[in-house]
C-alpha cells in the first residue's frame, strides 16, 4: 500500500482540528478572529519543527478560499518570488506561504516588500529562527510575528491517540499504545516527526502490536538514520559538533561539520553556534578566537553556500584546536545566581554617580579611589556591594595556567594526530 507519510494524512483541516498553539487558535484568539473575520495580517509563523506552522498557513487558505502559493525558501529564490507576484495581481487576496523564510537572503526578502505593501500578496511566512535576526527589518515591520510554543507531552499523547484511533491504515492494525515516554523523547515535540515515528514502529511490530517504550527505543536504533534523512538529527549533529571543538578534536569537529553541510544545515546557524562557543570555551584563554568567529558570521552570510564550507572548516579547526577556558561563562553564571539570590543590592556609595548638589550631599561618590592616582594603577577599595562584599566570581587561575594547558594540547595533538 502507497499511502502519504502519516503526518500528512492526518494535516489538520481546519482550526478545530489543530492540537495546539491555542493562544493564537483558540476560539477567541487574536489569529482565529482575524481569519473568521476574512481579513488576515501578513504574517511571520515562529516556532520549533513540527508545530503547525505549515498547517496553519494551508488551513489559512482554505478558509478563506483565497488564491494559494506556496514557496520553499531552500529551492526558490528571486524569479519564483517575481513570478508568483505577477499572477496575484491578476488575482484578488492571493495569499503566499513561504516555507523557511529565514534562508532567503537580504536581496530575495527585498524583493516581496512592494507586493506586501501593496496588499497584492499577503504573506505567510514560516520560520525555526528569531525573526529578529534573520528578517530584514523592512520586512519585518510589514508583518504581524505570531510566535508558536513548542506541543507539550499530554498534547503529543492527543496526537498518538488521535492517530491511532481515525487514521483507516493504522486502525486495522489493532495496536495497544501501553507507554509514549519513548516516542515523545525521540520525536523531541514535533509533532510531524513523532507521527512519522509511530508509523514506522506500527510497521515494524506488525498487528495488534504492544507499543512499548523499549520497542519503540530497540525500532529506532536500527533504522533512525533512514527516519531522520531528512534533517531531523539537526540538535544531535550540532551538539557532537560543539562537543568536538570544545574537546579540542579538530577531525571530529570537520566531520560533524561536513554532517550539516551535506545536510544542507543553515549556514548561519552553524556560524552563530561557533560564535557563541568562542566566548563560551574558549574565552579570554584566546582572544582571537571571537574575532576570527565573527569575521567567519559576517563572511558566510555575505557568500553562502558552497564557498563558506572553507570559511566555516577554518573557523572549526581553529577554535577545535585553540586553547580553552571557560571562565567567561562560569564567571557570569556565579554572578547570576548570586543575583538572584542576594536580589538587588545597593551600589556602593563610593561609587555611585553624583551629578546633582543633593546626591553629593547624600554622600554619592564620596571616598572614591580614582584607580589611575593609584601604584600600577590599582586602588585596594571594595566595588561590590556590602552584603556580598569579597565574593569572587571569576577565577583568574584559569588564565594563569594557559601556557601549561598549551603545551598540554600540543603533546595530545602530536600523540594524536603526529603533529
Amino acid at each position: 500500500m502507497n499511502l502519504p507519510p502519516l503526518a500528512e494524512r492526518l494535516r489538520p483541516a481546519t482550526l478545530n482540528e489543530l492540537v495546539g498553539q491555542q493562544h493564537l487558535t483558540g476560539k477567541g484568539s487574536i489569529l482565529r478572529t482575524a481569519i473568521e473575520h476574512g481579513k488576515i495580517p501578513s504574517m511571520i509563523l515562529w516556532g520549533p519543527p513540527g508545530v503547525g506552522k505549515t498547517t496553519i498557513a494551508n488551513i489559512i487558505a482554505q478558509t478563506m478560499q483565497a488564491p494559494f502559493y506556496q514557496l520553499s525558501a531552500i529551492s526558490s529564490g528571486v524569479k519564483e518570488v517575481r513570478e508568483v507576484i505577477e499572477s496575484a495581481k491578476q488575482q484578488t487576496g492571493a495569499v503566499l506561504f513561504i516555507d523557511e523564510i529565514h534562508r532567503f537572503n537580504k536581496g530575495q526578502q527585498d524583493a516581496l516588500l512592494g507586493a506586501v505593501e501593496k496588499g497584492i500578496i499577503t504573506l505567510i511566512g514560516a520560520t525555526t529562527e528569531n525573526p529578529s535576526f534573520e528578517v530584514n527589518s523592512a520586512l519585518l515591520s510589514r508583518c504581524q510575528v505570531y510566535v508558536l510554543k513548542a506541543l507539550d507531552n499530554s498534547e503529543l499523547v492527543e496526537l498518538l491517540q488521535h492517530a491511532i484511533t481515525t487514521d483507516e491504515y493504522l486502525k486495522t492494525k489493532h495496536i495497544q499504545l501501553r507507554e509514549t515516554e519513548a516516542l515523545i523523547n525521540i520525536s523531541g515535540g514535533d509533532a510531524r516527526k513523532l507521527l512519522n515515528l509511530l508509523e514506522l514502529v506500527v510497521d515494524a511490530l506488525g498487528d495488534g502490536a504492544d507499543i512499548t517504550d523499549d520497542k519503540v527505543m530497540a525500532i529506532a536504533q536500527k533504522r533512525i538514520a533512514l527516519y531522520d534523512k531528512k534533517g531531523e538529527q539537526h540538535y544531535d549533529i550540532i551538539s557532537a559538533f560543539i562537543k568536538s571543538i570544545r574537546g579540542s578534536d579538530p577531525n571530529a569537529a570537520v566531520y560533524y561539520l561536513a554532517r550539516m553541510i551535506e545536510g544542507g544545515e543553515d549556514v548561519k546557524f552553524i556560524a552563530r553556534r561557533m560564535l557563541i562557543l568562542s566566548s563560551e570555551d574558549i574565552g579570554n584563554a584566546n582572544p582571537n578566537a571571537l574575532l576570527l568567529a565573527n569575521a567567519t558570521f559576517d563572511a558566510v552570510n555575505k557568500i553562502g553556500y558552497p564557498e563558506s564550507q572553507l570559511i566555516l572548516s577554518q573557523c572549526a579547526i581553529y577554535l577545535a584546536s585553540s586553547a580553552k577556558s571557560n571562565s567567561a561563562t562560569t564567571a557570569i553564571g556565579a554572578a547570576m545566581a548570586a543575583v538572584k539570590q542576594a536580589g538587588d543590592q545597593p551600589v556602593p556609595l563610593h561609587i555611585r554617580n553624583a551629578p546633582t548638589r543633593m546626591m553629593k550631599n547624600m554622600d554619592y561618590g564620596k571616598g572614591y579611589q580614582y584607580s589611575h592616582n593609584y601604584d600600577q594603577n590599582f586602588s585596594p577599595q571594595e566595588y561590590l556591594p556590602d552584603a556580598i562584599k569579597g565574593s569572587t566570581f571569576y577565577e583568574p587561575g584559569n588564565n594563569a595556567r594557559e601556557e601549561e594547558l598549551r603545551k598540554h594540547l600540543k603533546a595530545l595533538w602530536k600523540e594524536k594526530y603526529g603533529y
